[in-house]
């Protein structure tokens, strides 16, 4: 009986479940150049926030260097703003003013392996969202600046290796 107690709360872990010490991100790859995202919508400066965000994230999160050159780059990443858009997220009921807004972004993103040709990251949909409050003395560029820094977040797990 006490060999049933003993071995019962092991038995979850002989599961399929293992550990690796594999890493993260592709490990031929030094490098990256992080392109100017293309601007689809009529929101402009984005495109700018998004860039510089993601450069930083990838140089903050992975092992790469972020380089100036492209003739110098391993790797680019590029992309395309597809979507810049607001939602209301609650209003004043007596006057119908808008409480909380909602800003929206919505990027496509490749990356590509410049020594193979090989596209690592091949057009991913990516979007991510940030509030804001006109009365905290917040607005669109506040909020999309917050969701650029989401986005890039997101693309940098993008490049993370299939599991």
């Amino acid at each position: 009986m006490w060999a049933l107690v003993a071995v019962g709360p092991l038995a979850g872990c002989l599961g399929t479940a293992t550990y690796s010490n594999a890493p993260l991100f592709p490990e031929d790859i030094r490098s990256v150049y992080v392109e100017m995202f293309d601007n689809a919508t009529f929101r402009r400066g984005i495109e700018y926030t998004l860039s510089d965000a993601l450069a930083k994230r990838v140089e903050t999160l992975t092992s790469y260097k972020i380089v100036s050159d492209r003739d110098q780059a391993d790797s680019v990443i590029s992309g395309q703003i597809t979507a810049a858009g607001e939602s209301i997220l609650t209003l004043e009921p007596d006057l119908g003013w808008a409480l909380e807004k909602e800003a929206i972004l919505t990027v496509e993103v490749s990356w590509k392996d410049l020594q193979t040709g090989r596209l690592m990251i091949n057009n991913e949909t990516v979007t991510a969202a940030a509030g804001y409050s006109a009365f905290q003395g917040q607005d669109f560029t506040y909020a999309s600046a917050v969701a650029a820094n989401k986005l890039a977040e997101k693309i940098v797990e993008l490049m993370e290796n299939p599991w």
